[in-house]
Parts: structure tokens; sequence; C-alpha cells
């Protein structure tokens, strides 16, 4: 059964130009059943609203600014998504803004269970993007709605993108400096790889995708300039995908003339110090030194311990306070 989710937007802090982009990305997850956004409908800032709302059946709810400086919007919009909570006629909730109010709000609606959207532009806090399940920047999905409108409609797409352009440009520098680095994604993925390898499972796709949303709500592929995880992944030295018909692995990329070189240093190591053999945290140390970048999960390991208990000519063996590497 498909998803229902309520779309809330605070019209104070979203434009009208990025309604289609929304409505055409929360799709993607589900049924939108109740579409509702919030402002000061006197107010001749909010006059770019009444169009689109009139397109897209959305329902304006009229909150009138009682004082200066204080942001009436915010509290009823806060209200209305706790009276939608408790009818329980909603999977999820889409909340559209890019003010930090909304955090407390995103985590009180997943504590009961339903999953949270959050969509803003690219000034949205922290906060409030990590306390939602899922956010994306609307910088994005306008860019996005362009490159398609070039492909489906060149010469329509030219008119468009003369006055969205400018704004998509303008938040260019900020999307850069916004996005997470990718050899911090890189590392998420090859620690999920491993833990799997450790239970002798393997990674799917679609679970590097899942987790990596699960780590970071506003990890989106389209930042990278990429429709495809897969063609995201292809980047990365370190991982490989495998594809099997219709599914698709990932795995990490070992450089086996290297393992091999740090395999045979350890043995020499090991072997040097005779039969009592080498202390496991002092024989890390060295490993460490010698080859500066090696990690243990470039191989498919969680622990240095497990990478030496895979050398078949080595052998670990413990007292009550130390462990030892010893050459059979």
């Amino acid at each position: 059964m498909e998803k229902r989710y309520a779309l809330l937007i605070d019209a104070d802090n979203v434009s009208a130009k990025y309604i289609s982009p929304i409505l055409d990305e929360l799709s993607k997850y589900g049924n939108v059943t109740y579409k509702r956004i919030y402002g000061d409908w006197t107010n001749t800032q909010n006059s770019s609203w009444k169009e689109e709302l009139l397109k897209n059946s959305i329902s304006p709810i009229q909150q009138f600014s009682y004082t200066s400086g204080k942001n009436a919007t915010d509290s009823a919009m806060i209200i209305d998504a706790m009276d939608i909570l408790y009818t329980n006629n909603v999977d999820g909730f889409c909340i559209v803004s890019s003010d930090s109010d909304f955090t407390r709000l995103a985590g009180r609606l997943r504590e009961s269970g339903l999953t949270v959207v959050g969509m803003g532009e690219d000034k949205t806090p922290s906060a409030f993007r990590k306390a939602c399940d899922i956010f994306t920047c609307l910088e994005l999905l306008i860019e996005e709605s362009i490159d398609e409108d070039k492909k489906s409609n060149p010469k329509s797409a030219k008119k468009s993108e003369s006055k969205s352009d400018k704004a998509v440009k303008a938040s260019e520098s900020k999307s850069e400096n916004a996005v997470i680095d990718k050899k911090i994604i890189e590392e998420a993925v090859i620690k999920i790889i491993t833990e799997n390898q450790n239970n002798d499972k393997k990674t799917g796709l679609g679970e590097i995708g899942s987790r990596l949303v699960k780590l970071y709500p506003d990890f989106d592929v389209r930042s990278y300039g990429y429709s495809l995880l897969s063609k995201f992944l292809e980047e990365f030295s370190k991982i490989k995908l495998i594809k099997n018909g219709n599914t698709i692995s990932v795995e990490i990329r070992s450089d086996p003339n290297m393992e091999q070189s740090i395999e045979q240093y350890i043995i020499e190591l090991v072997k040097s110090e005779g039969e009592k053999g080498i202390e496991l945290g002092m024989l890390g140390n060295l490993v460490h030194s010698k080859y500066t970048n090696f990690k243990v999960r470039d191989y498919g390991y969680s622990q240095f311990k497990k990478f030496i208990r895979s050398i078949r000519s080595l052998e670990i063996k413990s007292d009550s306070r130390m462990s030892y590497v010893i050459y059979k």
C-alpha cells in the first residue's frame, strides 16, 4: 500500500518557484493527502503563491503576524502537524522550510514512528536537516527540473532557465560547501561493507543508499552532479560494483600487491622476534608507521587482530595481560 504524506509548507521561508519540484520529489515517497501552506496572505510578499495554490490544490492557512519580528506561522504549522499526527491518517510528513524552529517538531514526529521528509534551501541549519529522516535541498530540485526541461523541450527550457538560472548559480557556491566530503562518504561505505563481511553478508546497492541517508539525512547524489547512486560510487577508488543480472552488490577494492607487501612485512617482523613473538599493539604501530595509509577496513576487516588471523603462518596467543603474535 502506498504511504500517505502530509505536506506542510512555510510560505515565509520558501519561494513559490519551488512548488512543482517539491510535489514531484514527494511523489517518489508516496501519496500526498494533506497539502497546506502557512503564511500571512494579506502580505504582498506572498502574492506569488496565489496561482500556484490554485493550480496544485494547496490549502492556504491564514496566519496574521500579530507582533513585528515574531513568526506566528511556525506555531500554526506545529499545531496542525500535531493534530494531523493524532488522526493516524498519514504515514509521514514533508516539512518545507529553511527554518530551524521545526527541528523539535521533526524529532517528535519521528518518535511517533512516522517518516519525516524535510525540504529547504541551502541555508537550512544542520539541526533541522539531521532531525529529518531525509532532507533535500530545494536548489537541487530546481536544477534537476531545468535539466529535464532541456531534454524534453529545449526551446521552453531556455525561457524557464533565464528566470531561475540566476538563483541556481547563486546557490552553487553554497551547495559545494554544504555537501558532505566525498572521503567521509567513502569511509562510511567501506565501514558498512566491512560490517557485513564480518557477518558473512553481501552488501547491496540499495542497502548502501538507505544507510547513507540514515547516517546523513541530507545526503543526495544530485549534490555531486549524479542522478544515480551507482554512478556516484564508481568514482571511488576503494570501492567496486559487481553486477549480477538486475542486482548490484558493492565490495571493497583492495590492492593485492599492497596487501601481499604488508603481509610479508608483518611476517618478517614476527619471525625476527623469535619464539616469544611480538606484542599485538606494538606490531600494529610498526605497520602503521611504515604504511601510513594502511587501514584494515580497506581489506575487509573491522580489527587489526582479525587481519592478523587471516595470515595463515601467524598465530595470536594471549596471557592475562597482553596478546602476542607468533610465527607457527
